[in-house]
Order: C-alpha cells, then sequence, then structure tokens
C-alpha cells in the first residue's frame, strides 16, 4: 500500500473561497484544519486543536474570525495568523500558546499548503505560471471526491496509452522525453479528439499539451487547440483526505477567443466574452468527465510496484522514480504486500465518487 500522504503541496482552497466563509474547515491529509484571512490579507491554514485545552476550533464547533484573529470557543484565546496566541479574556496571553501552522503558498488565487515528512519546512516552491492579465477568462473549478492516491491519478499524465484506450483520444504521440528536475517534471504530447453534443460531432480538437508537475498534488497543463486557435491552462491538483479518499479539483482558464481560426457551432455571431466563457465550461466539463472515467479504474485497482510494461507503455517507471523522493527514506510502500485502497462496501460505478 502507498504511504497515502507523500510529501508537497496540496490544495486547501480558493482564496475567494476563504474569505468569504470567513472561516474555512477542511480534513486535509489526515488533519482537521482551519483557514482564515488576517486583515491584510495574509492566509493562515492551522490545525483546528487549540492549545490551550484541544477544544476544537473549526466554525462548526463555534470556531469564529474576529479582527482577523481566530478565536477559541472554548475559553475565548485568540491567536493570529502565525498561530501566536495574542490575548485571553482573563489572563495574559501565554507565550507557549501557538498553533500548529502550515506554510501556504498562493498561485493564481488558490492557495496551497505544506505537507513535510517529518514537518521539514518546504523543500521547493511551485513556480508562477505566466500572468493571466484581462485576456484570459475566469476560472471554473469542479472537484470529484473519491478513494484512490495522488501518484496513482498523477501517473495518468504520462501514462499515454490509457489516453486512447480510456478517453477515446485519437493520434497521441508524446513530444520528446520527460524532464525532470528537482521536484518539477514536464511532459508534453499531442493528440486530437472529437466532442459530441446531442450525439453530434460538434467540437473537434487538434491539441498540443505541455503538463507541468511540481510534486504530487499540483499539475498545471498548458494547450493549444491548433484548429480554432485557443489557448488554456488546467490545474489538476490532487489532496488526499483521510488516507483513502482523495479531492481531485479541476481549475481551467481559456484566453479570449477573438478571432477564431474556423467557425464554432452556435458560437460565430456571440460576443467574444461570452464565446470565452461557454468554451471554457465545455473544457472543464470535458475534464470532468474523462477524471470520471478514470475514477472506474482509480477506485478499483491495486498499486503494482513491479508492473509488468510493454515497450509503449513509455515512461512510466521514470515517473514512479522520480516519485520516490515524496516519501521517507524514499520507500512509497507501507508495506510489501499487494494491498488494496481501502474502498467502501458499494463499489458499483463511478456513482459514489461524488463532486465537492
Amino acid at each position: 500500500m502507498l504511504n497515502p500522504f507523500p510529501e508537497g503541496w496540496y490544495f486547501i482552497a480558493p482564496r475567494e473561497t476563504i474569505e468569504r466563509s470567513g472561516l474555512l474547515q477542511r480534513t486535509w491529509l489526515g488533519n482537521q484544519v482551519v483557514a482564515w484571512c488576517n486583515d491584510a490579507g495574509d492566509v493562515c491554514v492551522a490545525e483546528a486543536i487549540c492549545p490551550h485545552l484541544g477544544a476544537d476550533l473549526s466554525p462548526d464547533a463555534g470556531g469564529r474570525v474576529r479582527n482577523g484573529c481566530l478565536v477559541c470557543p472554548f475559553h475565548g484565546f485568540v491567536y493570529d495568523a502565525t498561530g501566536q496566541c495574542v490575548a485571553t479574556p482573563y489572563a495574559p496571553a501565554p507565550k507557549s500558546a501557538r498553533l500548529r501552522v502550515f506554510e501556504t503558498s498562493e498561485v493564481a488565487g488558490l492557495i496551497f499548503a505544506w505537507h513535510g515528512i517529518g514537518d521539514r519546512p518546504p523543500q521547493w516552491q511551485i513556480p508562477a505560471p505566466p500572468p493571466s492579465g484581462h485576456d484570459w477568462s475566469g476560472v471554473e473549478i469542479r472537484s470529484v471526491r473519491f478513494a484512490g492516491h495522488p501518484q496513482e491519478t498523477t501517473e495518468n499524465s504520462v501514462d499515454l496509452g490509457h489516453l486512447r484506450y480510456v478517453h477515446g483520444y485519437g493520434s497521441v504521440g508524446r513530444v520528446g522525453p520527460l524532464e525532470i528536475e528537482g521536484a518539477g517534471l514536464k511532459g508534453s504530447f499531442n493528440f486530437k479528439r472529437t466532442r459530441a453534443v446531442a450525439g453530434l460531432e460538434i467540437f473537434k480538437y487538434d491539441v498540443s499539451a505541455v503538463t507541468s508537475i511540481h510534486g504530487l498534488g499540483y499539475s498545471f497543463v498548458e494547450i493549444r487547440e491548433h484548429s480554432i486557435g485557443f489557448d488554456a491552462r488546467l490545474w489538476v491538483l490532487a489532496t488526499p483526505i483521510d488516507g483513502a479518499d482523495i479531492d481531485v479539483t479541476l481549475v481551467s482558464q481559456v484566453r479570449l477567443l477573438r478571432s477564431p481560426k474556423r467557425p464554432i457551432a452556435g458560437m460565430r455571431f456571440l460576443p467574444v466574452k461570452l464565446r470565452t466563457w461557454i468554451l471554457n465550461k465545455i473544457l472543464v466539463s470535458a475534464q470532468r468527465h474523462d477524471v470520471m472515467q478514470d475514477v472506474v479504474i482509480w477506485r478499483r485497482k491495486t498499486f503494482r510496484p513491479r508492473p509488468l510494461l510493454c515497450r509503449s507503455d513509455g515512461e512510466i517507471m521514470k515517473f514512479r522514480r522520480y516519485c520516490e523522493q515524496f516519501y521517507p527514506d524514499g520507500k512509497p510502500l507501507l508495506t510489501d504486500e499487494r494491498i488494496e485502497f481501502r474502498k467502501s462496501a458499494d463499489t458499483s460505478g463511478p456513482e459514489h465518487a461524488h463532486e465537492t
């Protein structure tokens, strides 16, 4: 069985969601955590346990944010965005009272927190994507939860054979070898695809994609569609929840499509922003459809540390060697036995994955 919590940066939520909620609670890599912003806009992600007497700090238990600080519902201890206790209602703040906080990083308005082996500090940073500016759409976000592991989901990025067989992509081809530098891995490939709407082949894509992976929780895909002439980008964010389930979150964005190279059914006379908005909806819908096809496989598969590979399977083992750096002592397995991921009693279909 793979260690369920490899080291890396893992998604918490969009900044906008944290700001809107006031205090956000999550189950994240086996921890109950809360996230909030102080008045300066700094984001804090902390374990939802008060160091005073162990009260639950989540909003469900009465935790709240006041003047940018987290207030414990049990005795009113107040914690700032560094995790330090700065006040109590009845005594000076104990200097030793401090929340367990997680280092955070923000990429394109998305908040990530660091999970380190033995609580060690971040070993790398997520590189910032190219700036979007005003010529890109807003983002569309979808999330699916199911029993799985982030190494298995990320491995699909290098397993080009499954793109043909599971998803029906055509003319799939890798462009050069995988490039690995430290925690970063980059791969490029091309494919063609037809998207049917109401049984009609409406959208035909000719795509080049460049995938940049930084740890097992962060993949960033730059997409160029050649026949229409549009650019898109997709974040695929795999986040372990409790040692059994993970969330796969898809975040998509499309560059404003001002002058399509060919007609797009039903969109020829639409305003540019509306046309782009619809394309982004189609993109994230297609990606979610692909993920749900994969979920059927992921929820039932057994991790084989020494798989029987064909020559055309490409660079799966190179990817797995890359993954070893994210586990204690470079050992991904908790045991040498073949053990399936823990699954719910009913595993009859993808409907048991659910959108969060």
